[in-house]
């Protein structure tokens, strides 16, 4: 098969397209046909060996995929060949073929295609398991989501709708502001102009968010803590800007605010019967129509390192993803 293959923790640079073996699934895996496999941000850090995931060299990147199972190991009763499905990877999204655990693995509704599919179980995931069992967003909250347009803040928008909160989107120009509109936000807020920080005051009566939802860090992450209020969450989900903040504990407890760090894919081990529960109810609103996973760019697997650039570059707004023929 295909892959698209790091050799050296140099970064998505040196990727090289190579003809490498087709895995063998064990006994509690499943071989899946690849389709499509979405491109994340941990992408860009696992081929620098700075994520949590650290795979022995040479591998390939890619952290979710969607495609056709075409064999199962001899325990695996809960999918077959030939099932459309999509899954969660530790790594190896970028290939032809790729094995996944199959607690990782669900089938994909009729109603979507595998591109559509590959963009959701990562990003989903995340926004839905973090507002609702981390977060714990109610009705009637103000949730502020920064790096709305992206492929975690575009998700955490609509999940934030779907529950009834008012929601406040944070990105960077009137393009991408307009998407965060079409997916549901209440109120924009274009952070290249400066003063996010008193925007969300204005928008709440003075008092500041009860969630937000910080996938960038940086200096962004300031102007959250000062509009968080009392009494309110800020869910850490990642760090897009490259700048990891430090805290100051003072603010914290002078509000009263809970900063709380979020790893989704450390759920697949610590508590997996809640993730599949949260992809039940996110299959669900996906199927009646709630929710609109959304694509902006696809490249093809020879092109993987124009994906890389357009997503490290934030070019795209919702999901970039990698076809396979």
């Amino acid at each position: 098969m295909k892959a698209a293959l790091c050799t050296t923790l140099d970064g998505y640079e040196s990727l090289t397209l190579c003809d490498v073996a087709t895995p063998t699934p064990s006994d509690t895996q499943v071989l899946i046909r690849v389709k499509a496999s979405a491109l994340n941000f941990a992408d860009s850090l696992i081929v620098k060996g700075k994520y949590q995931v650290k795979p022995p060299l040479p591998f390939s990147p890619g952290l979710e995929c969607a495609g056709i199972v075409e064999a199962v190991g001899k325990n695996v009763t809960t999918c077959q060949a030939g099932d459309r499905v999509m899954a969660i990877l530790n790594y190896g999204g970028f290939a032809q073929y790729a094995l996944a655990d199959a607690h990782d693995v669900f089938p994909i509704p009729d109603n979507l295609d595998f591109n559509t599919a590959a963009s959701i179980p990562v990003a989903y995931g995340t926004s839905h398991h973090g507002l609702t069992a981390k977060a714990q967003l109610k009705a009637g909250e103000t949730l502020v989501v920064h790096g709305a347009a992206g492929g975690v803040g575009l998700t955490a928008v609509e999940v934030g709708k779907r529950l009834g909160a008012t929601v406040i989107a944070t990105a960077g120009g009137p393009e991408k502001l307009a998407i965060c509109k079409e997916h549901g936000a209440d109120h924009l807020i274009d952070y290249r102009d400066g003063n996010v920080r008193d925007k969300i005051k204005a928008l709440t009566d003075g008092l500041g968010s009860h969630v937000a939802y910080d996938p960038v860090g940086g200096d962004l992450f300031t102007e959250t803590l000062r509009s968080t209020r009392q009494d309110g969450r800020i869910l850490v989900v990642g760090f897009a800007s490259g700048d990891i903040p430090q805290i100051p504990a003072n603010i914290m407890m002078v509000k009263n605010i809970t900063c709380i760090g979020y790893h989704w894919g450390a759920y697949r081990t610590l508590d997996p019967d809640s993730l599949r529960a949260s992809f039940a109810e996110l299959m669900s609103w996906i199927e009646d129509g709630t929710l609109k996973p959304h694509v902006s760019l696809t490249f093809g697997l020879d092109d993987v390192k124009q994906g890389f650039e357009a997503l490290l570059a934030r070019k795209s707004t919702g999901k970039i993803v990698i076809e396979l023929p």
